[in-house]
């Protein structure tokens, strides 16, 4: 009996016992129905009513439950014939497994049989493949032992020969042990001889002290008077001579001392280089502007040059007009003007003049704040403001492309810087360099020197009468009587001859320059030549196979003693000849 056996078994048994649960109760309620209470009663008539439909209602529960037996039978007959259908399948699946388990005992049979051979086949392999590896081995490590053993004798046989080596090496300490011991031995001999030798000569030298006091009449101390005052004299001489020479060189000294001084300030001043020009560029945004610049009928231009003074050049030149004016602050001004003009976009006489007026203001402005800087710059205060003024006018002064401010702040540190140097009044000559050229501003309109106008100008403005000697003096108008005029001259010409200051001063550097390299590349031997620290020094690289130790020396003096006689320079010129020999190795 299996599982669906069981089942449907235990569904017939509780409905069975439905069936009977219910008949019993259907008995129950006739009997109950027989001593019920008389007809006639209504609450027993409807209490009839309800066991009536109860059993009615039981009644169709036990057709419904034998009707689901009788299904469950039929269901209970159609398992059954499934169960003997799966067994008998079961049976034959029994069967064709134990066929098949039959086969694969016999298949397994077979491969392991197979698998024992090749078992045996791999094994043997292994065998002699770990054979062969064994006996590549041994070979490898008899080859290792051998090498080793031949590294140890070749070990044996260098500690043999180091154990050699210092045997001999002690017994050359022994023999120059006794060597030395030997000769401490001779040099205490030597020494006990000199010691002997040594008091005989003292001995001597006292007989022949004695023997010559004998013979000259005089002791040793009247000899050493007489010594003394021949000494004395002799030294008297050469005290003359040396004051003599020192006297010598103190001029010399002193000349290189001033030229020392005066290079000196040139180099902690380190200006820089000037190049102004009397003709001044504005661009413009394009070549249509020319023609609202000239005007109709050239209305614009003629109003412009009558209004500003500056002639207004507009030739081929793309995108720029040309403003020309000797007055340096009047071409400023037309230049200002004329790009506010160009900004603005409206050109017209009215207009011209309008902006005429606004660009003078500012550059006045632009002139007074220049002097303004120029003054704190070189550190001089409490000076009248009609010098300020006039001071801010030479922004735009130059000279020979020098611009002149600039000149007179470079001029006031140089000055500064010498006397410093020398030990002398600092703010009184810096003042004095400072307004030496303050004349160049009224030369358009004043007649006369500049130093001479410069010099009215400060005394106009109570300034000390040393600066006015020393502004009246510095181009020898007046001839210098202060050290404050010689200062202002020494650091005027210092400024504009530098190189670098003026176009002129500039190209007579570079041919200088050129010429002493020139004169040191013509000597025989030379192969290199430098001009260095401003042409100051000059630096000869010559062969060492063609000249010499002496032969340099004789190069640097010939050299130098050309450069003098050709020449013309400020301060000195260092002539230095290198000879140098180089011996290169590679250690690879």
């Amino acid at each position: 009996m299996n599982a669906f056996d069981v089942v449907l078994l235990a569904a017939v048994l509780v409905l069975a016992v439905v069936v009977i649960g219910a008949v019993l109760v259907g008995i129950r309620t006739m009997r109950r129905m027989g001593a019920a209470p008389a007809p006639e009663d209504p609450a027993f008539i409807a209490e009839k009513d309800r066991q009536e439909q109860s059993l009615a209602a039981l009644r169709t529960a036990a057709d419904e439950a034998n009707s689901t037996i009788d299904v469950a039978k039929s269901a209970a007959a159609a398992a059954r014939t499934e169960a003997a259908a799966a067994k008998a399948e079961a049976k034959a699946a029994r069967a064709e497994a134990r066929r098949v388990l039959d086969d694969a005992r016999a298949e397994a049979d077979t491969v392991l049989e197979r698998a024992h051979k090749q078992a045996e086949a791999d094994a043997e392999q292994l065998r002699t493949a770990a054979r062969r590896s064994g006996e590549r081995e041994v070979a490898v490590l008899a080859a290792t032992t051998r090498e080793q053993a031949a590294e140890v004798e070749r070990r044996a046989a260098r500690m043999d020969e180091r154990e050699r080596m210092h045997t001999e090496e002690v017994e050359r300490f022994a023999e120059r042990e006794r060597q030395l011991t030997a000769a401490k031995a001779a040099l205490a001999a030597r020494e006990a001889a000199l010691a002997q030798r040594e008091a005989e000569l003292t001995e001597s030298e006292e007989l022949r002290r004695r023997e010559l006091e004998r013979v000259a009449g005089l002791t040793a101390d009247s000899a050493r008077l007489e010594l003394i005052e021949a000494i004395e004299t002799q030294a008297k001489r050469e005290a003359a001579l040396l004051v003599r020479d020192i006297e010598s060189d103190a001029r010399n000294t002193a000349e290189q001392r001033a030229r020392h001084i005066v290079v000196d300030a040139i180099q902690r001043v380190a200006s820089e280089q000037t190049a102004e020009s009397v003709v001044s560029v504005l661009h413009l945004p394009g070549d249509e502007m020319k023609g609202r610049i000239i005007g109709r009928e050239g209305r614009n231009i003629r109003a412009f040059e009558s209004v500003t003074g500056v002639n207004l050049i507009i030739d081929d030149t793309p995108e720029a007009v040309l403003l020309s004016c000797f007055d340096p602050v009047r071409r400023e001004v037309g230049r200002v003007t004329l790009e506010k003009l160009v900004l603005d976009g409206r050109i017209h006489p009215h207009r011209i003049e309008e902006v005429y007026d606004l660009a003078r203001q500012e550059v006045e402005q632009l002139c007074l704040r220049a002097a303004e800087d120029a003054l704190v710059e070189v550190g001089i205060t409490e000076i009248h403001p009609e010098l300020v003024t006039l001071l801010g006018r030479l922004r735009y002064r130059t000279s020979y492309g020098q611009n002149v401010l600039k000149h007179l702040v470079e001029t006031a540190h140089i000055a500064g810087i010498m006397a410093a140097e020398l030990r002398l009044d600092v703010p009184i000559i810096k003042r004095s360099a400072f307004l030496h050229d303050i004349g160049k501003a009224l030369t358009h309109e004043v007649e006369g020197s500049h130093a001479i106008i410069g010099a009215d100008l400060a005394r106009k403005y109570g300034e000390h009468e040393d600066v006015v000697h020393a502004i009246e003096a510095h181009h020898n108008e007046v001839p210098p009587q202060t050290i404050e005029a010689v200062l202002t001259q020494a650091s005027d010409a210092c400024s504009g001859g530098r190189p670098g200051a003026r176009r002129e001063s500039l190209e007579a550097y570079v041919k200088r320059l050129e010429r002493i390299e020139e004169i040191a590349a013509g000597k025989l031997g030379v192969d290199k030549v430098f001009a260095m620290q401003a042409g100051r020094e000059i630096r000869v690289m010559v062969k060492p196979d063609d000249v010499d130790d002496i032969g340099a020396a004789v190069l640097a003096r010939d050299v130098a003693k050309q450069i003098e006689e050709e020449l013309t320079y400020p301060g000195q010129i260092r002539v230095t000849v290198v000879r140098e020999s180089r011996v290169t190795e590679i250690a690879r």
